[in-house]
């Protein structure tokens, strides 16, 4: 069984209002428990995180606040954008990059994905990276070239002793939002060729030790045998988490994953 603590994301995107995003964050509170077993972070639009933070705070929860996004320089004339700074402000200790709607809807490349990496880990935030590859990529076979090379990328210039800070979300860029999920063996096979490359990257120390999430449909009805498998450490939850029992579901099955009770 692997000593890595699981770890479930979840990116709530461009949804809710601030009564909805503070209930939900309420809810989850109040139904996670497994704090010791299980690492959650949530991930609220901008407008929302320091309600949702306050939220969280006021139930004493140990789920942790996140950004979706921020820009990588610091405060200045930068209209629109919001720093690291404001984000630690307000209570955020974790940060998305590189998700797939950054990189292929936004238009994010992966110079600009490793610029965030190091400001975030150089102001101290934990960071989500998040590769994956599209279903032409995949028909092509390139799954594994497609996912090491976003890896290298963004992880230029992060040291071993800084991979402490950095979980590796694998988001199926086909699978999300439409229903469709890599078998659980499919997802365990491009686990373990990231946590290779890992390997090659670092040593096996650093690979055995970073949790590579599983960012591609996850749900209730088959978290239990993604998260059964051995590099599969977790989830980055999207349409599930805007669902306080479908999510709390989730992160039952992550802590009982870890072999021990929620």
């Amino acid at each position: 069984m692997s000593a890595r603590k699981p770890y479930v994301g979840g990116n709530w995107k461009m949804n809710l209002n601030g009564s909805q995003a503070v209930d939900l964050a309420s809810k989850l509170a109040d139904g996670f428990t497994a704090g010791d077993q299980a690492q959650a972070t949530v991930f609220p639009a901008f407008p929302y995180l320091e309600k949702v933070g306050q939220a969280l705070t006021a139930k004493n929860s140990a789920i942790q606040l996140g950004a979706q996004d921020f820009y990588h320089q610091p405060n200045g004339a930068f209209t629109g954008e919001v720093s690291l700074d404001m984000l630690k402000d307000v209570g955020a200790s974790v940060v998305l990059i590189g998700h797939s709607e950054r990189r292929h809807v936004i238009g994010e490349n992966d110079i600009l994905i490793n610029e965030k990496v190091l400001a975030s880990l150089e102001a101290g935030m934990e960071v989500i990276l998040c590769i994956g590859e599209k279903i032409e990529q995949r028909e092509a076979n390139q799954t594994d070239a497609i996912n090491t090379g976003q890896l290298g990328y963004g992880l230029a210039g992060v040291s071993g002793e800084q991979m402490a800070k950095v979980t590796i979300a694998y988001e199926p860029v086909w699978a999300i939002g439409t229903g469709k999920t890599a078998t659980s063996q499919d997802a365990q096979n491009t686990h373990q060729a990231v946590r290779r490359a890992l390997a090659f990257l670092y040593n096996d120390g650093v690979a055995n030790a970073t949790r590579i999430q599983y960012g591609g449909s996850c749900k209730p009805t088959n978290a239990a045998e993604l998260f059964a498998q051995a590099d599969i450490d977790g989830g980055l939850i999207g349409g599930a988490a805007l669902k306080p029992e479908d999510f709390l579901a989730i992160l039952q099955t992550a802590a009982e994953s870890a072999g021990v009770p929620a």
